[in-house]
């Protein structure tokens, strides 16, 4: 029985490129940070949303384009978002 192809989307694809900028840039911005409570707060906090962006990629490499693709990435945004408002940075 042959493998289903993944469907690729290139918009997608620019939005995963462009979050995992944003990420590095964030990680940068925490890792500058001199005291090291607040840049451990910080990088505890920020896990989460470095945990949704991996989910995301692992789920588009694998699966393609799909439902739960454009769900993770909801998902990610909304916690990247929240992780802005609550932390200045």
């Amino acid at each position: 029985m042959a493998k289903k192809r993944r469907k690729l989307n290139k918009d997608f694809e620019r939005k995963i490129y462009s979050s995992k900028k944003n990420i590095e840039l964030i990680l940068a911005k925490i890792y500058d940070i001199d005291d090291e409570d607040i840049q451990k707060e910080y990088t505890t906090a920020f896990k989460g949303v470095v945990y949704l962006y991996d989910e995301l990629k692992e789920n588009y490499e694998l699966q393609g384009f799909n439902d739960i693709s454009e769900e993770l990435f909801t998902n990610y945004k909304n916690s990247f978002n929240l992780f802005e408002t609550e932390f200045e940075i």
